[in-house]
């Protein structure tokens, strides 16, 4: 299940026109802008034809980034509570669309330390699902590549979150490739093998709900989130495979979030990484995901 973060410029849905030209088989948006506050309300038409183009396309999983403003473990009170509020309000959106998931960066310190910053998110998680107790999305928590103050550049620090948060089975797990890479983690060759051994050993593999596949212009544990094409970065192409190849993740939704710009070869990008991605891919996984990759 493979797609891409695409625009919703003139309208939620027109995302979806695209992941259809391209052939995925799902999508990531933003539900709104994600450097603003305030949300233009979804119409009954946004709505209808969000979930009749997914209905046409037999998307059975779609996926939503928050903005990048929230912050749920911030320490100062009128940031964390805006953060909050946005957070009920992008899971609102979500849920009236039907999306399945809603990706989050779980927060930074801001000077605090990591572990008050922990319990903060997790508060916060609870009063979420408190103020919308029959919602059915599930939050995923990022893994983030830890520059400045955020958390979560630790599988450890996401379950920690976990752990603290009283409802658990409305939280999942986002993996991104380029901040995994960024925080320490080699996936690569010979290596993926530990690597899925912390995940059980933290997290757990079923909390894995979606994964971004990202290559990293920055070097591996740079604490720098810098993402680059397929190849094009210090994973290399070679660094995809065990993950494009691992039946664990075979129905999961698994999203670029490469640089969206034209390719040497007049194509968009999202075409040519999808094609590397697949070019990686057994024949029994390549036919598993579909005719598209």
């Amino acid at each position: 299940m493979f797609g891409s973060h695409l625009s919703i410029a003139g309208g939620l849905y027109k995302a979806l026109l695209k992941a259809e030209e391209y052939q995925f088989q799902t999508v990531q948006v933003f539900n709104k802008s994600q450097q603003q506050w305030r949300a233009r309300p979804l119409t009954d038409e946004d709505i209808t034809l969000w979930r009749d183009h997914v209905k046409r396309l037999k998307f059975r999983k779609t996926v939503s980034h928050a903005g990048y403003l929230i912050n749920v473990g911030s320490p100062k009170e009128d940031l964390w509570q805006k953060s909050l509020d946005s957070l009920v309000e992008e899971h609102e959106r979500c849920t009236a669309l039907g999306i399945s998931y809603l990706v989050m960066h779980p927060g930074a310190h801001c000077g605090q330390g990591e572990e008050p910053c922990l319990r903060q998110i997790a508060k916060s998680l609870d009063i979420l699902h408190q103020r919308l107790p029959d919602s059915k999305l599930i939050t995923c928590l990022e893994i983030t590549a830890g520059q400045g103050s955020c958390v979560g550049h630790r599988l450890e620090h996401l379950a920690t979150i976990i752990d603290l948060v009283e409802q658990k089975n409305r939280l999942g797990v986002c993996l991104d490739t380029a901040h995994l890479f960024a925080a320490g983690y080699d996936f690569r060759g010979s290596k993926y093998r530990q690597f899925v051994r912390e995940i059980e050993q933290t997290v757990g593999i079923q909390r894995i709900k979606v994964w971004h596949l990202n290559d990293s212009k920055k070097d591996l544990g740079s604490r720098v989130d810098r993402h680059d094409h397929i190849g094009e970065g210090k994973i290399g192409v070679e660094g995809f495979r065990p993950i494009v190849n691992d039946d664990a993740w075979e129905n999961i939704p698994k999203i670029l979030e490469t640089p969206k710009e034209t390719a040497p070869d007049g194509r968009d990008w999202d075409i040519g990484n999808m094609e590397r991605l697949s070019a990686l891919m057994s024949r029994r996984t390549r036919a598993a995901a579909g005719s598209s990759t």
